[in-house]
């Protein structure tokens, strides 16, 4: 298991080599991101996005 310390060292060297990312889900709160993912996982994150919508609407 990683400690803190190891985690924090990678999350740096992520963002260091990619700190343009952005999350192309679209979510308002971490419950829709987890949901939105889960879903990402099937199709892609255009059809999720299309989904998405309708569903976090009805919530």
């Amino acid at each position: 298991m990683l400690t803190k310390k190891q985690i924090n060292e990678c999350l740096d060297i992520i963002g260091d080599m990619f700190p343009e990312a952005e999350c192309e889900l679209v979510h308002d709160n971490p419950f829709e991101l987890v949901i939105a993912v889960a879903l990402s996982a099937q199709c892609t994150d255009v059809l999720v996005n299309k989904v998405t919508k309708t569903l976090f609407s009805k919530i």
